[in-house]
């Protein structure tokens, strides 16, 4: 299992959220999840300009074992997703913390503050 790091922050559905610029926020899984679901085959991610709630269903990720639900962190827009994960799901595997999914244009930024810091993640997979 990988450091998780500081800088980003984390949904009891594990998806970490980096804040970028213009209220962007860029979501991927975290390397506890991809670790759990093991080798992506599959990636279904959200349409452009599709407006979502926090914690609402956006996105699918399916393994050899499982398929899994993704939860938006935050409300807003999409308006990046990463197509490469279209024809190789395996980068999330390769790398969770580098490869990201989808990009949100936030609504509220406040919401991010019920999102975990790093530790209160480690503390929730322990």
């Amino acid at each position: 299992m990988s450091e998780i790091p500081d800088n980003l922050k984390y949904a009891k559905t594990h998806e970490w959220a980096l804040l970028e610029d213009n209220n962007i926020i860029r979501v991927g899984i975290t390397d506890f999840a991809q670790a759990e679901l093991g080798d992506l085959v599959f990636i279904e991610l959200p349409e452009l300009g599709r407006k979502v709630a926090a914690q609402e269903h956006c996105a699918v990720v399916e393994s050899v074992k499982t398929a899994s639900d993704l939860f938006s962190p935050v409300s807003g827009e999409i308006v990046a997703i990463n197509e490469a994960l279209i024809d190789e799901p395996e980068q999330v595997n390769d790398d969770a913390y580098s490869t990201w999914l989808f990009c949100i244009k936030a609504d509220d930024l406040s919401e991010l503050d019920a999102l975990m810091d790093a530790d209160a993640y480690q503390q929730m997979i322990d």
